[in-house]
């Protein structure tokens, strides 16, 4: 199955004269799975345990197992972190970060240059922050709540 871009289903949107037609048509293409549950299926696909999250993004013990059974909601650089942990690909961070309802990574935001450029080269996120610091931006939010 293709999935249709955002761009084509906002076309759609605006043609559509019934929105139940819409959202029958769209299904596939619909945004149905939690946070939570989006997290637990890249651990599961990556191989990984919580305890290898935790280690990989810098965040506390306590409050990563809080986020995985969507017990807390994340801020943007604490998922971040987590995408770290998870080893995730742009692709797959820039899903996760629509997912929960965050701005995507822009290309043309400083910042989110210099991390979607230590996620291509697969750098974790000590040697990120270190980026980070390095170009005079903030590091990425880990501290415990």
């Amino acid at each position: 199955m293709e999935y249709k871009s955002t761009d084509e289903l906002n076309h759609e949107i605006v043609a559509a004269t019934d929105f139940v037609d819409y959202i029958t048509n769209n299904k596939d293409n619909l945004i149905t799975t939690s946070l939570s549950d989006h997290l637990n299926m890249l651990l599961s696909q990556k191989g990984l345990k919580v305890v290898d999250v935790i280690r990989g993004s810098l965040l506390g013990r306590a409050y990563v197992y809080q986020i995985f059974a969507e017990d807390k909601n994340p801020s943007r650089d604490k998922l971040i972190a987590l995408a770290f942990g998870l080893h995730l690909s742009e692709e797959e961070t820039q899903k996760m970060l629509k997912l929960s309802g965050n701005r995507e990574l822009y290309a043309r935001d400083e910042r989110d240059a210099l991390i979607l450029f230590a996620i291509h080269r697969k750098k974790n996120i000590m040697e990120t922050n270190e980026l980070l610091l390095d170009h005079g931006f903030n590091v990425l939010d880990t501290t415990k709540e």
